[in-house]
């Protein structure tokens, strides 16, 4: 599985891309998306836009990844970090990519196993999780590549949930399919003795 991270971000949007070949996790790219502060709010948001279009083109990944902003105490961060995020689903729903979203509590507590961990140990984990030489930096990055690593831990545990589900319902189905009497045989066993 191929997996590209997006730490979004009108100014430095992170991303970074990871790919498990059987039990071996491998970076493949990473770095930061940047616009510039004095041009207009409009350009901005269409230069990103190109930019994570051009990104998901070239890299190819089977899923995206975006942080979820789920609380955010700067509003006008929370709305940057909002419309940055937005981008990324629409472009890779574009490109065909499937879409995940995690928060950074669900981030951190997959990666570094303690959901309040600070930034320099999910970018010791990110380090040990993906042999790297050095914790990735810039930070941006890091987190991006935290994203894919969620994803890829996360991913087989949704899937097994999501078949279990699957199961479940067929056999709802089944027993809502049977005739009333069935049904009342069913929960009261002892009116089908003589």
């Amino acid at each position: 599985m191929f997996v590209l991270g997006i730490d979004p971000g009108v100014s430095r949007c992170g991303y970074g891309c990871v790919r498990r070949t059987g039990s071996k996790l491998t970076a493949v790219a990473g770095g930061v998306l940047t616009t510039s502060p004095a041009e207009p709010l409009p350009e901005r948001l269409a230069t990103l836009a190109e930019d994570l279009e051009v990104l998901i083109d070239e890299l190819r990944p089977d899923v995206v990844v975006v942080e979820r902003v789920f609380f955010q105490t700067n509003a006008r961060t929370a709305m940057s970090v909002g419309q940055a995020s937005g981008l990324a689903l629409a472009a890779a729903a574009r490109a065909g990519c499937q879409v995940a979203e995690y928060t950074s509590n669900e981030v951190k507590q997959s990666v570094a196993g303690y959901g309040s961990a600070e930034k320099y140990q999910v970018q010791n984990m990110v380090q040990i999780l993906l042999d790297l030489a050095a914790p990735p930096e810039p930070p941006d990055a890091a987190d991006a590549l935290a994203l894919a690593l969620c994803h890829l831990r996360v991913a087989p545990m949704l899937a097994k949930a999501a078949e279990a589900e699957r199961v479940l319902s067929a056999r709802r189905t089944r027993s809502v399919a049977s005739s009333p009497a069935e049904r009342s045989l069913r929960l009261h066993p002892s009116r089908g003795r003589p």
